[in-house]
């Protein structure tokens, strides 16, 4: 199956709407207002600065683990954009930043990774593991690719309620070497349903290339074997990701099924505060994917349409930084945890045995009757 956008051969190909000075190709323009792109331009230049100030909190022992977005910011914010606010998002490790766009609170974001009263995850989860039901985002598992089926699943729920909602699975050009990546893109194929299926690659999994990964020409050319359209877009092009998501997104609400999606990207920086990319990557390799950063494109697009200088850009540096440093602030001031929360959220009336060692644990007596076995 070939599918096109813009007139693009769209597994083999590579669709892009800005080129590397930030211009746009003629025809390609995908029409958004100034507020919008000012609004996607904050929220790219957002994250890049958060990430660095949380690298900075991890390496100062403050939190215990940290995935840096670097590189990669293009794709989860475009697909905040893109996607309407009552879809379902799957996210993998660099995907967390949806949940900003779609107005999640900042300080409540990364108090998850402190895992303190604040966190809504009540600290279950490790850091940058993000999640919300109020923004209809599922946390991902340190587990590689269980998130796709779990978004597919998501997808075919919709469908047999008549909604006409879309689910989007994001994961790694690592992840397509496991079987969870198959059994979802089959079942999705087969059953049409409204999912859509998003490969960052960024070319690592973690110390692996991804010309170990596959012997195919694309990781979007796959979509072949289970029947649906696969679209290679560059990762690094916030508008050019926009523009085939929302594509996909529409095509998935009005009953065409599912969407393979593989935005070539780079993780900039390393896998996560735990690993040392220097010891598998060259630095020239690297150097080359920085001068396509997809945060200085956009930044170069923004200026020739107008919509930001230095001085703007300067003040809109100093009014993140404060507002960055202030939700970190009040994230890591938040309080801990109640120890009985370990209790909450398992079952809908707690069993005689657990509220006899919750009682322990608090210093309370259990529950009328709870003592008789």
């Amino acid at each position: 199956m070939t599918e096109t956008i813009a007139g693009f051969e769209a597994a083999t190909g590579l669709f892009r709407v800005l080129d590397d000075a930030g211009g746009v190709f003629p025809g390609r323009d995908p029409g958004l207002d100034d507020a919008t792109l000012t609004q996607i331009y904050r929220a790219l230049r957002q994250l890049r600065l958060l990430d660095e100030k949380m690298l900075i909190v991890q390496r100062q022992g403050r939190i215990g683990f940290y995935g840096e977005v670097k590189g990669q910011e293009a794709t989860p914010i475009a697909a905040g954009f893109a996607l309407r606010h009552d879809d379902w998002v799957f996210p993998g490790l660099r995907e967390g930043a949806v949940m900003l766009v779609r107005g999640f609170p900042l300080a409540t974001y990364v108090a998850q990774c402190w895992g303190n009263g604040r966190d809504v995850q009540k600290g279950r989860q490790m850091p940058s593991h993000y999640s919300g039901r109020a923004v209809n985002q599922v946390a991902w598992s340190s587990c590689i690719g269980p998130q796709i089926p779990q978004a597919v699943g998501a997808a075919w729920a919709m469908k047999l309620q008549g909604h006409d909602r879309v689910a989007v699975g994001f994961f790694g050009d690592g992840a397509t070497s496991q079987p969870d990546f198959h059994n979802a893109a089959n079942f999705a194929g087969v059953y049409k349903l409204p999912a859509l299926l998003v490969c960052q690659n960024n070319h690592w999994a973690i110390s692996v290339p991804s010309s170990a990964q596959t012997a195919s020409a694309s990781f979007a050319a796959k979509a072949v074997a289970y029947g649906i359209p696969g679209v290679r877009v560059d990762g690094n092009d916030a508008l050019a990701v926009y523009t085939v998501m929302r594509e996909a997104a529409a095509r998935a609400r009005a009953g065409g099924g599912a969407t393979l999606i593989e935005c070539v990207t780079y993780r900039i920086g390393a896998h996560s505060s735990s690993d040392d990319p220097s010891r598998y990557r060259k630095q020239e390799e690297v150097d080359a994917w920085v001068a396509k950063d997809p945060v200085e494109r956009f930044r170069r697009f923004m200026y020739a349409r107008g919509l930001c200088d230095e001085a703007r850009d300067a003040a809109l540096t100093e009014a993140l930084s404060q507002e960055i440093n202030a939700a970190i602030q009040e994230a890591e001031a938040s309080p801990a945890l109640r120890r009985e929360s370990l209790f909450e959220d398992v079952y809908a009336g707690l069993p005689w045995h657990l509220d006899e060692q919750r009682s322990d644990l608090v210093g309370r007596a259990p529950a009328k009757g709870h003592g008789e076995h």
